[in-house]
């Protein structure tokens, strides 16, 4: 038997970090120019902005670190499952960075309420725009060159045209049996569907009225991979389209249009917390920059002194929220939590479809895009933990599956 892989890195792990790094230099650049800068003309405003860009640069450093350490060690053995977790804990503390960072803002802003100090508006404005622009284009190197894979969920409905009219189609698995639904279709009888899987094999579906929406009659086997065509008119007649266009044909006589469904993990066990954490640095620090531009602006216009501080409280504010969000997501990670209950659930009805009882089943993330599985069966059929993972293999998203098999 072949050893398992433990490598559990993101897909474009190494892009990721080369972009890290290029957002790093460039703020590192521009720390050093505004320090010098201040220092040289006497503004003190321009060497404590330079210093603030220092605690953003150390934040970003955090995370191409944690990039870099992970690719180094992804095959050191001492780690059990990978290092592909090791990102979610750099996310976990460049969140918790962040929320001392708004709790600083507010404090600060607390003492400005109270005890306003005098603004000098022409250094200030000049200094925020420069912030704001230097985080736009780190925005753009660390979003920009992302690769972007469209993959048609079993979540988000699916638009097609189908005979002029605009129809959503869905697979519905929320804590029932999987169902083809359709939304903006009124007829019922006229719709059908069938699905041609990678082997040939074709499967029909007709719909029935479920509280205002269409719902297939037949359950949706596993697995949920195939080329899915609707068809407006006789059930009977015409064969469906493969492809994966969205557009709609007449067969025969009747419209149909295809669409492809494809088996994948829910978002939240495909996302790189150690980018999304980068990213909430550099749009935390845009949006303090933007309110403060805000605030000077009004505060310069209309004498209100007060504006400078409640922009930063606001900012304060949506710093928090963001860090907050950041450390519920990647503390679940860290603590194992199942990141898809609804893959989850495909897996137990996948491995007892023909009479096996699952007594056991534990699904966690091993890194972006990867996920374990831990389960024991009980079974009266002479099998094997290979004849499980092999049946669990269109599931693309479980990289390492573990297997007990008990006979009943």
């Amino acid at each position: 038997m072949e050893p398992h892989s433990h490598v559990f890195l993101g897909e474009g792990h190494e892009h990721a970090e080369k972009r890290t790094w290029a957002v790093i230099w460039l703020c590192g650049a521009m720390m050093l120019l505004e320090i010098v800068g201040g220092l040289l003309f006497g503004s003190i405003a321009l060497v404590a902005d330079g210093l603030h860009m220092s605690t953003h640069a150390g934040a970003l450093l955090l995370a191409a670190l944690a990039y870099r350490y992970a690719r180094r060690h992804a095959m050191d053995a001492r780690f059990t499952f990978g290092t592909g977790k090791l990102g979610d804990l750099a996310g976990f503390t460049s969140a918790i960075v962040l929320a001392m960072i708004a709790l600083l803002i507010g404090w600060e802003a607390v003492g400005r309420f109270l005890a306003p100090v005098p603004i000098a508006f022409s250094q200030a404005i000049p200094i925020a725009c420069l912030g704001l622009a230097v985080n736009i284009v780190s925005a753009w190197l660390l979003g920009g060159g992302e690769h972007h894979h469209h993959h048609h969920g079993h979540d988000d409905g699916q638009t097609l045209d189908l005979g002029g009219s605009r129809l959503t189609l869905e697979i519905f698995e929320d804590g029932v049996p999987p169902r083809f639904r359709v939304r903006g279709a009124a007829v019922a009888d006229a719709l059908w569907a069938e699905t041609v899987r990678a082997d040939g094999s074709r499967q029909r579906f007709v719909f029935s009225d479920v509280a205002g929406v269409l719902e297939s009659v037949d359950e949706i086997p596993e697995p949920h991979a195939f080329t899915v065509t609707l068809h407006l008119g006789n059930a009977t007649g015409g064969n469906a389209t493969g492809g994966d266009a969205t557009g709609g044909d007449a067969i025969g006589g009747e419209a149909a249009a295809s669409v492809v469904f494809e088996e994948h993990a829910h978002a939240a066990a495909q996302r790189d917390n150690n980018m999304r954490a980068a990213i909430i640095h550099v749009m935390a620090d845009a949006a303090v920059s933007v309110l403060v531009i805000v605030g000077l602006l009004l505060a310069r216009a209309f004498g209100w002194l007060w504006m400078d501080p409640l922009a930063g409280m606001v900012g304060a504010c949506v710093i928090a929220s963001w860090a907050y969000g950041l450390v519920r997501d990647t503390g679940r990670i860290l603590l194992d939590m199942n990141p898809d209950r609804q893959l989850t659930e495909r897996v137990r009805r996948e491995i007892e479809a023909d009479g096996d009882r699952l007594t056991d089943l534990h699904v966690w993330r091993l890194g972006p895009g990867h996920l374990g599985a831990v389960l024991s069966v009980v079974t009266g059929q002479n099998r094997r933990p290979e004849d499980y993972r092999q049946r669990l293999r269109h599931f693309a998203a479980l990289s390492h599956v573990t297997v007990e098999v008990q006979p009943r």
